[in-house]
């Protein structure tokens, strides 16, 4: 699916337009879906555990407090996520294995990289209202990505 984000914002002037400040990582620069939500802080758990359901083309919005001190999730991560269908992943917080994922198909945007694994506490929540990158995000939005940004909307812009 190819998207183009600046000719959705131009039929669709209510949705939420992302504050620039994330990079892509993934092998798919243009992707959109139905979102769920992840809150978690330094600990990639839940995030692991959301990522191995049917993801149904959705987008995955994790708000890891933008955190640079470790990396929430690499490639074997995204690798689930392809396995198990999900459309992309945004996270509020860094990636590692970056030249592995690029390589891979699916659409990833993060802060950064760091080569440090993330804890494994599993302290956080699912499906919540999430802020990332100044929009605020709840499940069932949907998220558009590609290399001019990110918009929300409350419904699907492609129907």
């Amino acid at each position: 699916m190819t998207i183009s984000t600046a000719d959705l914002y131009d039929d669709n002037r209510d949705v939420q337009v992302a504050a620039p400040g994330l990079r892509h990582f993934g092998g798919r620069r243009s992707f959109g879906g139905e979102v769920s939500t992840v809150h978690v802080h330094e600990d990639n758990v839940l995030m692991r555990e959301r990522l191995a359901t049917p993801g149904e083309g959705r987008v995955l919005v994790v708000d890891g407090g933008g955190s640079t001190w470790c990396a929430l999730l690499g490639d074997r991560m995204a690798q689930r996520a392809i396995d198990h269908g999900w459309a992309g992943v945004i996270l509020n917080a860094c990636v590692r294995d970056s030249r592995e994922l690029r390589d891979m198909d699916i659409g990833v945007m993060a802060r950064g990289t760091s080569p440090r694994k993330s804890r494994k506490n599993g302290v956080g929540a699912v499906d919540v209202p999430v802020t990332v990158v100044g929009c605020l995000i709840e499940p069932g939005h949907y998220l558009y990505a590609d290399d001019d940004g990110i918009i929300v909307a409350d419904h699907n812009l492609l129907t």
